[in-house]
């Protein structure tokens, strides 16, 4: 299968590009940037071609694509790829309106190609494991959650450090904490428990984050949610850019017989605690961090899929139900209401 990345910044560079060299059924075979130097170094380890476009690439003799651009591309490159009959990973947030989530959907249904938003975190054994517990029963019936995603802010990790990183700037990335860090959390608790998100009351502000001439950026750097399931269940989510220390990535869940902690324990990933007994403690795999980063089953999940199945493994429309909340508690915010999202129900 012959790939082409399409934005070759960080997450190309420490996800998708080594993800896809490990892959034996995966050749790199082309490579665009808006900064042709860096396509180019990125290109030269693989023997890879560099198009002066997106649009030359998708024309080429490429099988496959990974869009990892800035968020206000995503659409216009997805839907492109899509209609030169290629395969499509793209990267989160899937969009940045709800109008271009619908648009990217058309085109795959016109294509017949196989499309895949990278929400990488359902990949993760402990969100699995936990998936598997609650639907066992484990912990009775779900009552309430809580998630959250924090870290030192988009800045630091970059391939363009500093305050003048596209992730500040809303020509670029549109939405902010919530976009980057919150859509994972959002899929996490679709994907967790089996139901949709129904209602969103959400608040995001921009509380530190200074672009560089000084003054507050123009998207969120936190955000907060409280989601209401199909199921009539209510529980919170969190994005933070300004988690000066450790990262957290930890979601729990609160049953009526126990509570499922997840990326709580350093040691054990997975924990379950009961009223009376002793705790069950699973050792599985950390979570990757900005500072340690794991191979994310992703990119091998998205190969296999364009190769043998067909079937997405994570598909236009699931992450779009995703989307939908976020943009509902977005919506909230700007006018201090609940959001229903009846297209969920």
């Amino acid at each position: 299968m012959r790939v082409g990345i399409i934005g070759c910044g960080k997450i190309a560079q420490i996800r998708h590009i080594p993800e896809y060299a490990e892959n034996p059924n995966a050749e790199l075979a082309a490579f665009f940037d808006l900064n042709s130097e860096r396509a180019s170094e990125v290109a030269r380890p693989f023997g890879g071609r560099v198009f002066d476009s997106w649009q030359d690439l998708v024309s080429s003799d490429v099988d496959a694509v990974s869009v990892c651009t800035a968020n206000v591309s995503h659409a216009e490159i997805a839907i492109g790829a899509l209609r030169a009959g290629k395969h499509v990973l793209l990267e989160k947030p899937m969009a940045t309106t709800a109008e271009e989530c619908e648009a990217i959907l058309a085109a795959e249904r016109t294509s017949g190609k196989l499309l895949m938003i990278d929400l990488n975190q359902r990949f993760t054994s402990a969100h699995k494991l936990a998936r598997e517990l609650l639907a066992s029963g484990e912990i009775g019936e779900l009552i309430t959650f809580r998630t959250m995603f924090g870290h030192g802010g988009p800045e630091i990790w970059s391939v363009d450090p500093g305050a003048s990183t596209w992730f500040f700037d809303p020509k670029f990335t549109t939405l902010g904490a919530m976009g980057d860090l919150g859509v994972h959390k959002t899929d996490i608790i679709h994907f967790l428990t089996g139901q949709r998100i129904v209602e969103a009351t959400g608040k995001v502000a921009t509380l530190e984050k200074r672009g560089p001439d000084g003054e507050l950026i123009g998207v969120d750097d936190n955000a907060w949610a409280i989601y209401k399931l199909a199921g009539g269940q209510v529980g919170t989510m969190n994005a933070s850019w300004s988690h000066h220390g450790k990262e957290d990535n930890s979601t729990v869940l609160y049953g009526s017989k126990g509570i499922i902690f997840i990326y709580c324990d350093p040691d054990n990933q997975v924990v379950v605690e009961k009223p009376g007994a002793t705790a069950r403690k699973f050792q599985v795999e950390p979570i990757q961090t900005n500072d340690n980063q794991t191979k994310s089953g992703a990119i091998d999940a998205f190969v296999e899929a364009v190769l043998t199945s067909g079937q997405s493994p994570i598909s236009g429309e699931e992450a779009f139900a995703s989307m939908r909340a976020v943009f509902a508690a977005l919506e909230s915010s700007r006018i201090g209401a609940p959001v229903e999202i009846p297209e969920n129900m």
